[in-house]
């Protein structure tokens, strides 16, 4: 008997690989919608955050760095309300990431939707959301199997 959590992508790699490709067609469909990727890596580290997933933010916060998110926003990422040189968008997509996320009951879930409306066109909303969606899954199942934290090669 095996005293670590199973791997849920080795016990099932096909499912696994069914979360990755509708990440790669949401890969996809951002340049479409006009969603830029600092954004969608932005919102992936906040929810990995919120989830306490260790190895989610090692990757996405090298990524964000990567896709041009400033040092400064990612260093105060988790008190974003409170720094005023989150953009209005960004504002809209971390609401809207932490209210799919935590899915409190004081709030309707649609009215952080309504309001990221607001900033967003509705093709940009839903892609964030099943943005949204995924990488909560992918914290879940990275947090359920124990996967490890990926530490970042030396140069």
């Amino acid at each position: 008997m095996s005293h670590s959590a199973p791997y849920l992508d080795k016990f099932y790699p096909e499912i696994y690989r069914g979360l990755g490709d509708v990440t790669r067609k949401l890969r996809e469909l951002f340049p479409e919608v006009d969603l830029p990727i600092s954004l969608i890596e932005l919102v992936n580290t906040r929810v990995s955050q919120i989830n306490g997933c260790a190895t989610c933010l090692s990757i996405h916060v090298p990524a964000a760095r990567r896709a041009g998110v400033e040092e400064f926003k990612l260093d105060t990422l988790s008190a974003w309300r409170m720094v005023k040189e989150f953009t209005p968008q960004e504002r809209a997509a971390l609401e809207l990431a932490e209210t799919l996320t935590l899915l409190p009951q004081d709030r309707e879930i649609s009215l952080a939707a309504v309001e990221a409306c607001e900033v967003f066109a509705e093709e940009q909303v839903a892609a964030l959301e099943w943005t949204i969606i995924m990488i909560n899954a992918f914290n879940r199942v990275s947090i359920a199997s124990g996967h490890p934290v990926i530490r970042p090669r030396k140069r």
